[in-house]
């Protein structure tokens, strides 16, 4: 990966051009898709197609602007790249829902109809599985021998964006699913997952924040010449600390209010299916007392 010192920009043209491929086949299938529905149904197609071209546009930023470029330099810009590649461009493409696009762009038929009413995709059945992998991926890209290669090696660093993103991409999709597919868990289980990761991630940057020794001495250059590495390292930490809350907290409230609402239904369902219900003539009494009864 080149670097030029003018602009502060990384050039990387197998990313460019899977960037710019990966776009024409999802312009090319919605073109196709929303010529095929009313007018009424455009929407929100386009409100998703959106919010995924934006998902797929910050993923490659993330590696090709300036944050690629200082990511090498500072591990707190590092740390806003992981970030990037890992939560928040996965949960964009997730949200806009792009695998029909994806597919009528192929020339391939658009998952769903009656794969959505049948056993969900075997990617979507090993929610405890997936989030697992997913923080161990992320855990061990930090120890010090995978994060001190990356920034030296382009076949390290291209393994690691195409971990980050196809782990982050199957763990919201475990979460927070994407049309036609719907999360697996209950939500209360989805809740109970997303809190484990975030306690991972807390770890991990309490360690590099309250850490009293140098973690990653490959970032040790002439950069740090006003903060020194560790203080590089620490800021790093915090900024993994906090900086996961902004795509969580979000996550979290809709998984809870998917919860509430559940819970919501179900009880209205008990009490109609109770109001319903036909008193048993064997009994004197009704379902539903017209009155208290005193003895």
């Amino acid at each position: 990966m080149s670097r030029f010192p003018w602009s502060h920009w990384s050039a990387s043209w197998p990313v460019l051009i899977i960037y710019a491929a990966v776009a024409g086949v999802h312009l090319a299938g919605m073109l196709r898709l929303l010529s095929r529905r009313p007018p009424a149904g455009r929407r929100a197609v386009i409100r998703e197609a959106v919010v995924f071209q934006g998902g797929l546009l910050v993923a490659a930023a993330a590696i090709v602007s300036p944050l690629g470029y200082w990511s090498g330099v500072y591990i707190w810009v590092r740390a806003i790249q992981d970030l990037t590649l890992t939560l928040v461009a996965p949960g964009l493409i997730v949200l806009g829902a792009p695998w029909a696009a994806l597919a009528r762009g192929l020339g391939r038929p658009a998952p769903g109809g009656s794969q959505a009413a049948g056993p969900p995709p075997w990617w979507l059945r090993w929610p405890v599985a997936t989030v697992v992998v997913f923080n161990v991926i992320w855990v061990a890209w930090h120890l010090p021998a995978l994060f001190d290669l990356a920034p030296a090696s382009r076949v390290a660093a291209a393994a690691e964006y195409l971990l980050y993103l196809g782990a982050g991409i199957l763990f919201w999709l475990q979460l927070i699913g994407s049309r036609p597919w719907s999360p697996a868990p209950a939500p209360l289980r989805r809740a109970a997952l997303l809190a484990g990761t975030v306690a991972v991630f807390t770890v991990l940057g309490m360690v590099l924040v309250f850490g009293a020794s140098v973690i990653y001495p490959a970032y040790a250059n002439a950069a740090h010449h006003v903060t020194t590495v560790l203080d590089d390292q620490q800021l790093s930490g915090a900024v993994l600390w906090m900086g996961m809350l902004l795509p969580v907290i979000p996550a979290a409230v809709a998984i809870l209010m998917r919860w509430l609402g559940d819970e919501e239904s179900a009880a209205l369902s008990a009490g109609l299916d109770r109001l319903l219900a036909q008193p048993d003539p064997a009994r004197r009494g009704s379902a539903w007392p017209s009155r208290p009864r005193f003895r």
